[in-house]
């Protein structure tokens, strides 16, 4: 069994023992064939905002949720009723991880002119991202509050149709933008939702929608070059638009995703890269360990839609 030779070096191999034909050279190119990633949005719609204390005290953070004070008429004279607010506690754990381990062999190592363990490194790395970002889209969306989902959504309206597993919205380029605005957006107006970093998660084929309908010119702002980035398209309202293929699909049918970066807390807690000597062979061992944890804490600044294309 023969090994990789290095670029513009000769491999003497003939056909046979007694074989005096002339030697044919081996060459392997040092370009490797360039490979594409999905993109990856999970860090756009999360906040780490308690990722800090996961690492400094163990696995587990207790947060303090602010509790609803009651406002009551007054008349003068009147006895006051005084209440006791109750902070009911939520929790960040982290109880999810990933690894990826390889090995390269020392003749491997001497005969490439490519670093293998660098290459073999960024392709896992960029791979864990996307099984961290499959996880978190693929879940979440069991979180979002009962008034943000359904076909009879809205905390005071109650009749916006976001769409069901049995019933899903048909999304055309007709209606794709009404259905941001007049739905997604009024369902978080409703909860009183900020309209600062406000998103939506979009499967490609449903950004194509938006990207034919006639309002795109008058609707659609951002910037042109963060797609590359973070698979962000642009504007529409006071939703940020992303584009994923990790969107959780049934049938053809999307868990679509929309909210506020309130919504959705995430923290990593581990992230180990180790190279090792390999003790069973000449070489080295390669292995990566991810350790992070993500949970809704605000159930109601995030919204669930189950959309097919129409």
């Amino acid at each position: 069994m023969g090994y990789p030779v290095a670029s513009g070096a000769v491999n003497y191999s003939n056909t046979g023992a007694n074989n005096n034909s002339s030697f044919i050279p081996e060459i392997w190119s040092t370009k490797l064939l360039t490979k594409y990633y999905e993109n990856c949005v999970y860090m756009e719609i999360a906040n780490t905002d308690y990722e800090g204390e996961i690492k400094a005290h163990g696995d587990k953070v207790n947060i303090r949720t602010i509790p609803d004070i009651t406002i009551n008429d007054y008349e003068k004279g009147q006895d006051l009723n005084y209440e006791q607010p109750e902070s009911a506690p939520v929790s960040l754990t982290i109880d999810q991880g990933h690894y990826f381990a390889f090995k390269v062999n020392s003749v491997d190592k001497y005969q490439a002119d490519i670093n293998l363990m660098d290459t073999f490194s960024q392709d896992g790395g960029m791979k864990m991202k996307r099984r961290v970002d499959a996880n978190i889209l693929g879940s979440i969306y069991a979180g979002a509050a009962a008034v943000n989902a359904g076909s009879a959504a809205g905390k005071d309206s109650g009749s916006l149709n976001l769409g069901t597993a049995a019933a899903p919205i048909d999304v055309t380029k007709d209606n794709i933008i009404d259905v941001l605005v007049e739905r997604f957006g009024v369902c978080l107006d409703e909860t009183d939702t900020p309209d600062e970093d406000r998103y939506v998660v979009l499967p490609p084929s449903m950004c194509a929608r938006i990207k034919t309908s006639e309002l795109k010119d008058a609707s659609l702002t951002g910037d042109g070059n963060s797609t590359l980035r973070s698979g962000k398209i642009g504007m529409i309202d006071r939703l940020h638009i992303y584009s994923s293929r990790n969107l959780r699909n049934t049938s053809g049918a999307y868990d679509v995703l929309f909210g506020h970066k309130s919504a959705l807390s995430f923290a990593a807690q581990i992230t180990e890269m180790e190279k090792l000597k390999n003790p069973k062979d000449f070489g080295d061992l390669v292995r990566s360990l991810f350790v992070y944890g993500f949970d809704v804490l605000l159930p109601e600044q995030l919204g669930h839609s189950v959309m097919r294309l129409g």
